[in-house]
C-alpha cells in the first residue's frame, strides 16, 4: 500500500461535460471534502460549482467552489479535463495533440509548482500522449502521473459482452488495452465469465460461440465515441464516473486494478511510451502494472499502438 496522504481535496482543472460530470460524480458517492474547478472561463467554473453546490443536501456535505491553480496546494488528486476536446474538421490527432500539449505547457508546471506532492490523473486527449505529456512537463514520479486511458473502453466492452452473453456486466472480466483510440487491443485471449475462457462460459450454457459476433462487439466497442458523437455530440457521462473510479481507488488505498494509461518500461520490448494496461492503484498512485500474457497476434497488435503513440508524443517536442 502506498503512503498515507491526509487531503481529501480534488481539483478539477476544466469545468466541461467531463469535468462537471466528474465533480457530480464524486459529490454523489461522497469521495472527498473538498472539490474546486478551475477553468480559463471563469463565470463557467463559478456556474458549475453553483449548481453542484445546490445538490449537497441530495448527498454529502462537500465544500465546492471555483478557484485557480494556487488551491492545488494540497490537493490528493489534480483530474486534467482541460484542452480542445475533439478534432476539428479536416484534422488529425497529431493535430489535437500538438494544440493541447500547448495547453498543458501552461497548465502542468503550474499544477505541479504548486502541488509536487499530490497526483495528476489526466483525461484530455489523446489521453496517452497528454498523459506523457503532463510526466514530463510537471518532472513528478511516473506512477504519480495517471491517464483515464482505455477504462472508458474497457467498460464499453464489458457491456456489450454483458449484453451478448446475458449477464451482468461485472461479472464480465475483459481488458481493452493500448491506445485510447484507434490502435486498441482487445484481449480475447484471457477475457472470461466466471473464471471461464468464453468458448469454455458457452459449452459450459449450450451456447455458440461465434467470433463474427466477437470481432462486432469489438468494431461497438472502438467505435462508440464517435457513435455517441454523431447522436448528441459528446461524451462524459461513463468517463466522469470512470474518473471517479479512480480517484476512489486512489483514496481508500485500495489497490484496485484499472485499465489506465501509464509510463511503460520493458514490457514486450515496449519502453518510454504511455498507454494502458491493467494497473493497481493506492495512495501513491500506480503501485503496479501488470504484464498481461498475451498471445503472439496480440503482443503483436500491442506493439504496433506502442508505436502508434510514440510517434505522435516524438512530434511534441517534449524533451
Amino acid at each position: 500500500m502506498g503512503t498515507q496522504l491526509h487531503s481529501t481535496r480534488v481539483v478539477i482543472i476544466g469545468a466541461g461535460n467531463v469535468g462537471a460530470t466528474c465533480a457530480y460524480a464524486l459529490l454523489l458517492r461522497g469521495l472527498v471534502t473538498e472539490i474546486v474547478l478551475v477553468d480559463v472561463k471563469k463565470d463557467k467554473a463559478k456556474g458549475e460549482a453553483m449548481d453542484l453546490n445546490h445538490t449537497v443536501p441530495f448527498a454529502y456535505p462537500t465544500r465546492i467552489w471555483a478557484g485557480d491553480y494556487g488551491d492545488c496546494a494540497g490537493a490528493a488528486v489534480t483530474v486534467i479535463t482541460a484542452g480542445a476536446a475533439y478534432l476539428k474538421p479536416g484534422g488529425t490527432r497529431l493535430d489535437l495533440a500538438k494544440t493541447n500539449a500547448d495547453i498543458f505547457r501552461q497548465i502542468v508546471p503550474e499544477v505541479a509548482r504548486h502541488n509536487p506532492d499530490g497526483i495528476l490523473l489526466i483525461a484530455s486527449n489523446p489521453v496517452d500522449a497528454m498523459t506523457f505529456a503532463a510526466w514530463k512537463l510537471s518532472g513528478l514520479p511516473s506512477q504519480r502521473v495517471i491517464g483515464s486511458g482505455t477504462i472508458l473502453d474497457t467498460a464499453r466492452f464489458r457491456y456489450l459482452l454483458s449484453q451478448h452473453f446475458g449477464v451482468d456486466s461485472h461479472s464480465v472480466h475483459a481488458f481493452i488495452i493500448g491506445e485510447h483510440g484507434d490502435s486498441e487491443v482487445p484481449v480475447w485471449s484471457l477475457a472470461n465469465i466466471a473464471g471461464m475462457r468464453l468458448p469454455h462460459f458457452c459449452a459450459a450454457r449450450g451456447l455458440t460461440y461465434d467470433q463474427a459476433a466477437m470481432d462486432d462487439i469489438f468494431r461497438q466497442t472502438r467505435e462508440a465515441a464517435y457513435t455517441i458523437m454523431a447522436l448528441k455530440g459528446a461524451t462524459y457521462y461513463a468517463i466522469g464516473a470512470g474518473l471517479a473510479d479512480i480517484v476512489e481507488a486512489i483514496l481508500r488505498d485500495q489497490s484496485t486494478v484499472l485499465s489506465v494509461s501509464s509510463l511503460i518500461q520493458g514490457y514486450c520490448g515496449i519502453n518510454d511510451v504511455c498507454l494502458s494496461l491493467p494497473a493497481a492503484l493506492d495512495q501513491g498512485g500506480v503501485e503496479w502494472v501488470l504484464p498481461m500474457n498475451l498471445d503472439p497476434q496480440e503482443t503483436e497488435a500491442m506493439c504496433q499502438s506502442a508505436q502508434v503513440l510514440k510517434t505522435i508524443i516524438a512530434q511534441l517536442k517534449l524533451e
